[in-house]
C-alpha cells in the first residue's frame, strides 16, 4: 500500500513541505500545469488537505471525497468553511497558541505607535521639519488612565489584557459568551464602545463577524476613542472606519489588516489619524516555524493515529 496522499493547493511556509516528507507523498497543486486534472485523477486518494489561506468550502471539498482532515497554517480560518466541513466529516485544524505573544506584542506595539503617534513623529523627523519649524506638536492623547474594551477575549485578547495592565489601561471586554475572568463583560458592544477609549479587536473573521465594528460601534467610541485591529480586516466597515477618522468621530486607528488584503482602501493612506500595518502580527520567522511545524504536528498526527492536536471547534467533534 503506497504512502497517504496529501494535497496542498498553494505555496506554504517550507517547514510544512519538509516536515510532511517522510509521511506522505505531497501534491503542490500550484505546481501543476493541469490542476483540475490533478484533482479529478487523484480525487479517491487525497486524505487530507494543508493549507495557507485557499478557499476550502463545500464545493472544494465535494471533489475531494476521501479527505478527512484540513490543517490550516494560521489561527484564523475563515477561508475555510468548517461547518461545511464537519457535515462532510473532515475535521479542520489550525494553528493556535504559537503565534499569541507574538501577535499580543504587535496589538500593544501598534496601540503605541497609535495613542503616541509616533510613526508621524518619525516622518516629522525624516522630512527635517524638526530643525525647520521646532518640536513634534504635543499629542492629544496618552496611555495612561486609557479604558480598553476587547473584542474577542480568547487566548491572543487575553495575553494584550495582560500587557496593558502595567501601563494602567482598564480592560473589559465583549465576547458571544461571559467567561470566567476579572474584567466587566458587556453582552453589547455598542455599549461596551460607550464606555472605553480603545476598542482592540482580536475577533474572529467570517460571515458572522463582518462588519461587526459598523458606523454606529464607532460613533458610540466617539472623539477620543481608537480602534486597534490585528484581527480580520472584514470586521470592520472599512469606509464606516475612514468616514469616521476623516470627521473626527474617532480619534485616531492602527491597522495591522485590512478588509481586501493586500489592498488598503486609498483614503486610509492619505489620512493622518491612521497607523497602517502590512498584516505582521506574527510575522517572525521562530513564530512562523512554530505555526508550520504545528501544521505538520497535525497531519502527522491525523495520518498515523487518526487524531487531531489542534481541531477548530466546529468540528472538534469529530477528532479522536
Amino acid at each position: 500500500m503506497g504512502r497517504p496522499v496529501v494535497l496542498m493547493p498553494g505555496p506554504m511556509h517550507p517547514a510544512v513541505a519538509e516536515g510532511l516528507a517522510d509521511h506522505c507523498e505531497l501534491i503542490r497543486l500550484w505546481e501543476e500545469s493541469d490542476p483540475d486534472a490533478v484533482l479529478a485523477a487523484r480525487r479517491d486518494e487525497i486524505v487530507a488537505v494543508a493549507t495557507g489561506g485557499t478557499l476550502i468550502d463545500g464545493a472544494f471539498l465535494d471533489r475531494l471525497p476521501a479527505v478527512r482532515l484540513v490543517a490550516s497554517f494560521g489561527v484564523g480560518y475563515d477561508r475555510i468553511d468548517a461547518t461545511a466541513a464537519a457535515e462532510r466529516g473532515v475535521v479542520v485544524t489550525n494553528t493556535p497558541g504559537v503565534l499569541d505573544d507574538e501577535v499580543a506584542d504587535t496589538a500593544l506595539g501598534l496601540l503605541l505607535m497609535t495613542v503616541r503617534e509616533l510613526p508621524q513623529a518619525e516622518r516629522y523627523l525624516r522630512e527635517g521639519k524638526w530643525q525647520q519649524s521646532g518640536s513634534y506638536p504635543l499629542t492629544r492623547a496618552t496611555m495612561h488612565g486609557r479604558r480598553m474594551g476587547i473584542l474577542g477575549l480568547g487566548r491572543i485578547g487575553q495575553a494584550i489584557a495582560d500587557r496593558v495592565a502595567p501601563f494602567g489601561v482598564s480592560v473589559a471586554y465583549h465576547n458571544r459568551r461571559r467567561k470566567d475572568v476579572g474584567y466587566r463583560y458587556y453582552p453589547s458592544l455598542v455599549e461596551m464602545a460607550r464606555d472605553v477609549d480603545v476598542l482592540m479587536i482580536v475577533i474572529p473573521g467570517g460571515d458572522s463577524t463582518r462588519h461587526l465594528v459598523d458606523a454606529e460601534v464607532l460613533k458610540a467610541l466617539g472623539h477620543e476613542g481608537i480602534v486597534i485591529n490585528v484581527a480580520r480586516g472584514s470586521v470592520v466597515d472599512e469606509q464606516a472606519l475612514v468616514d469616521a477618522l476623516r470627521t473626527n468621530t474617532i480619534l485616531s486607528a492602527g491597522l495591522d489588516v485590512f478588509e481586501h488584503e493586500p489592498e488598503v482602501h486609498p483614503d486610509l493612506l492619505t489620512l493622518p489619524n491612521a497607523v497602517l500595518l502590512p498584516h505582521v502580527g506574527s510575522a517572525t520567522i521562530p513564530t512562523r516555524t512554530a505555526m508550520a511545524n504545528l501544521v505538520v504536528d497535525n497531519l502527522r498526527n491525523w495520518l498515523t493515529h487518526g487524531t487531531a492536536l489542534t481541531p477548530v471547534p466546529e468540528s472538534a467533534r469529530l477528532s479522536g
